[in-house]
């Protein structure tokens, strides 16, 4: 077996052991876990410092994995259909969520940032694990992302799970945008 195949085996195994591991995303890597795992998403935060009022994103493969999470009732057809739409750029929409969704992964809010990627690493990780990740920005809070493979091994070791590939190559983090609104929260 090759080196990759290995590798994507030992992430996919981290993630089901509650562990946290990092991975490209489309502008920087991303720090990821289960997001039915307390102690996981609790570890997480610790490491990047980073207080659980401000919630977090998943990322998941497709749509149907985030049903789970967020309130689908509250969205109509046209709101549905900007979040199904594949543009040039990944948005993070911001989602009402179910009475069940955790508070670890909502924070302060009654809503959760979800976005459904098309890049291709994202998608095979997504899939191989069969649900969401949590997504956020591998760095200490307030520090800029890592970009590259390297800047997460300086960081946390040389041990820490990584998957090996390099981020799409977009210059900034998605867009974010309420779901309900189509307010514009943060530009990409």
């Amino acid at each position: 077996m090759n080196e990759p195949f290995l590798n994507f085996v030992n992430l996919v195994s981290a993630l089901r052991q509650q562990q946290i591991i990092a991975y490209p995303t489309e502008a920087v890597f991303g720090l990821g876990c289960d997001p039915d795992s307390e102690s996981a998403i609790q570890a997480l935060l610790t490491l990047k410092q980073r207080p659980w009022h401000k919630g977090l994103i998943l990322i998941a493969a497709h749509y149907a994995q985030l049903v789970k999470y967020i309130d689908d009732s509250q969205l109509d057809d046209s709101q549905r259909a900007c979040i199904f739409a594949r543009g040039p750029d990944p948005v993070t929409w911001v989602l009402p969520v179910r009475a069940t969704t955790s508070h670890w992964l909502t924070g302060q809010f009654s809503s959760l940032a979800v976005r459904i990627s098309s890049f291709e690493p994202v998608q095979r990780l997504c899939l191989a694990f069969g649900k969401p990740l949590v997504s956020t920005s591998a760095n200490l809070s307030g520090q800029p992302p890592a970009r590259r493979a390297s800047e997460i091994r300086e960081q946390w070791g040389a041990a820490f799970p990584i998957m090996y590939e390099a981020v799409e190559g977009r210059l900034n983090p998605s867009e974010i945008r309420n779901a309900l609104s189509g307010a514009l929260i943060r530009q990409g």
